[in-house]
């Protein structure tokens, strides 16, 4: 029965965490931070989860830190908290959050008089929780915000709901609540947004699974342009899921960085755990339009795939390496439009490619380690360079790109060029032209003009787009 005392005192607020205390899912997270500092572990989940999802939520727990103080907090929530603290009401915070997490997160709010939430045996959430708190409190004894349907039954034997920014399925089922109102709605969420979160601004990138089709004079041939077109977007969704695994397992960082911080993910713009469907969905997505391809592009794709990972999980954090591995990532866009169109890629074009890429891969590291600020000898979080390294970054890049410039004059002068251009002569003119954009790179650099990823400068500065319209045009009037 539904209590019936009118003393407000007696009924406490009982508030869930994941969604609800926090806009994020702290178990999704606490994977992501596992999978980038031991991705070993991952094969020890089935053990884990065969063993019930409290003892799963343990091992998470127990292998993990969280950041409490960098959470992002429902400012909503924590103010109705306070209201009912004015009230000389408890507090409750009751979670399926496992208790290490839990209890680190009310020591450091320091406004919960009692914390209920999975222990070792016991997984806090639909019935469990309804349970507990209807044998603590009775049914209609308390109080319940929450926002998903495992807090349906919970809700249930509460006096009164709250719901904050509750799923569909939620809202849907509030008219079978007491007394139920939406004490924080959905926030809507715009196509842009996602489209940011998957990056699709980075699918600029793939113009370079083009570059073969150029190379091999094949413009004109429709099926090969066709192949490199569905190259492209099968390319593109790879790419965005590698992009999404890599935001979750980054949040720990993202959230500290000045800018990183408000990327769909870290800026809770995404929930977390619609990263758990992006990534297989995007993975999908790929795989179904590289059907279409020979099964050599679909090699080349689970190459990239393989060594994005390694990169991310490891070769992420050694200097230098770390260069190597991205120069290497832009460079298989390249052997995947050549297997798109199934030509073999010139021994030059991958030469060329390799040395320009690493020279805008050091401009990358340039970049962010100039932003920090951080004194000479102080390392940058996530990474293995200091300020100290500066001056090594802006020379290695610049030799590298000089390399590249001069790979391109070798080639000129190769027997190669002779038999696949009518006037090989006019190609010489692009050597002066990438000089140029080698040093423009560079000095944009350490002005602090440079974005995020230079390549993405690269194809959208005014500039570079000139530069490359005209090297394209040298190239088809030799032809």
């Amino acid at each position: 029965m539904t209590s019936t005392t009118n003393d407000e005192s007696e009924f406490p607020l009982c508030v869930d965490l994941d969604g609800t205390l926090v806009n994020t899912d702290t178990l999704v997270e606490s994977i992501g931070h596992l999978i980038k500092s031991n991705c070993i572990l991952l094969l020890l989940f089935p053990v884990w989860l065969v063993k019930g999802r409290p003892y799963f939520k343990k091992m998470i727990a127990s292998h993990v830190s969280l950041d409490v103080e960098f959470l992002p907090f429902n400012e909503i929530v924590l103010a109705k908290i306070s209201e009912v603290h004015a009230d000389n009401r408890q507090v409750i915070l009751c979670t399926g959050a496992h208790e290490q997490i839990a209890i680190k997160v009310a020591d450091h709010l320091g406004v919960f008089d009692d914390v209920v939430c999975t222990t070792a045996t016991e997984n806090m959430t639909r019935t469990n929780k309804q349970n507990a708190l209807v044998d603590r409190y009775g049914d209609g004894g308390y109080d319940f915000i929450g926002n998903d349907l495992k807090d349906l039954p919970a809700m249930k034997s509460a006096r009164s709901s709250f719901l904050v920014r509750p799923t569909r399925g939620l809202f849907k089922a509030r008219d079978t609540l007491r007394d139920a109102s939406v004490l924080d709605p959905q926030p809507v969420r715009a196509f842009r947004t996602y489209a940011s979160q998957i990056r699709v601004h980075q699918w600029l990138k793939n113009i370079l699974l083009f570059l073969p089709l150029l190379a091999a004079q094949k413009f004109n041939d429709q099926s090969a342009v066709l192949a490199c077109l569905i190259a492209f977007f099968a390319f593109g969704s790879c790419a965005s899921s590698v992009y999404v695994l890599n935001d979750l397992m980054d949040l720990r960082a993202d959230r500290r960085h000045p800018r990183k911080k408000f990327r769909p993910f870290a800026s809770t713009a995404v929930p977390v755990t619609h990263g758990l469907f992006l990534i297989p969905g995007l993975l999908a997505v790929s795989a179904g339009l590289a059907i279409f391809l020979p099964s050599t592009f679909a090699l080349t794709l689970l190459l990239y795939l393989a060594v994005s990972l390694i990169y991310n999980l490891w070769a992420k954090n050694v200097a230098v390496l770390d260069t190597i591995f991205l120069a290497g990532l832009y460079t298989v866009r390249i052997l995947a439009g050549a297997a798109a169109i199934q030509v073999i890629p010139s021994f030059w074009l991958l030469a060329f490619s390799m040395f320009l890429f690493l020279s805008i891969a050091l401009a990358k590291r340039y970049t962010e380690l100039i932003e920090l600020d951080l004194p000479d000898e102080q390392t940058v979080p996530g990474r293995q360079y200091r300020r100290i390294d500066l001056s090594t970054l802006i020379s290695q890049g610049a030799a590298s790109g000089y390399a590249a410039v001069l790979v391109l004059a070798l080639y000129i002068n190769s027997d190669e060029v002779a038999v696949n251009y009518a006037r090989p002569a006019i190609i010489w003119l692009a050597c002066p032209l990438l000089l140029y954009w080698i040093n423009k790179l560079w000095l944009n650099t350490q002005r602090r003009e440079m974005t995020d990823d230079p390549l993405i400068w690269a194809i959208t500065n005014r500039v570079s787009r000139v530069i490359a319209v005209a090297l394209v045009g040298l190239l088809l009037v030799a032809i």
